[in-house]
């Protein structure tokens, strides 16, 4: 069994909202197997606080979470990464920075939940189907077998796991 610690980058616009949930729940469920990034193409001017309350009402941690964008990824002193993977149709449609080691790519479209015009009850309740929605595939990535995988079938995993519908979340509150 392999030791190694995947470093995993997750992209949105902004970087408020879907990447920096994706970025606590893999570090979280990630069982040491992972270090979770997240960026955004232009990053909004801090995290949104839906966000922040959704990961809080979850009992995951978010000290030190900020948006920052993707530039800060593609120097050549940054971690380097083995997966990025974009998490809005935007930020996919974009020219990323070139990224040092030639990570696996892949795009894992969801809504994005700060779009949601409704009231404060309707917007929360956006923000959390988007939430569990990211952690179904998390919980999904973290369980793959990566170290037994080549590299064409950690992209089809990947690819595949694009394809999930939304289902319930395997992540309950605590």
């Amino acid at each position: 069994m392999s030791d190694k610690v995947y470093n995993t980058l997750f992209l949105c616009t902004e970087n408020s909202a879907r990447s920096i949930m994706a970025e606590v729940l893999l570090n979280s469920f990630g069982h040491g197997r992972f270090r979770a990034f997240s960026a955004g193409s232009r990053p909004g001017p801090h995290v949104n606080p839906l966000t922040l309350q959704i990961l809080n009402s979850s009992r995951l941690p978010v000290d030190g979470l900020r948006s920052k964008s993707w530039d800060e990824f593609a120097r050549p002193d940054a971690p380097q990464m083995d997966f990025v993977i974009t998490l809005c149709d935007s930020a996919a449609g974009e020219e990323c920075p070139v990224w040092p080691g030639q990570p696996i790519t892949a795009h894992w479209g969801f809504e994005d939940p700060a779009a949601c015009t409704g009231n404060s009850e309707e917007q929360r309740q956006h923000f959390d189907k988007v939430f569990r929605q990211i952690a179904n595939r998390i919980k999904i990535l973290s369980s793959l077998p990566l170290a037994t995988l080549d590299r064409v079938a950690i992209k089809c995993e990947f690819h595949a796991l694009a394809d999930q519908t939304a289902q319930p979340s395997l992540v309950t509150e605590k």
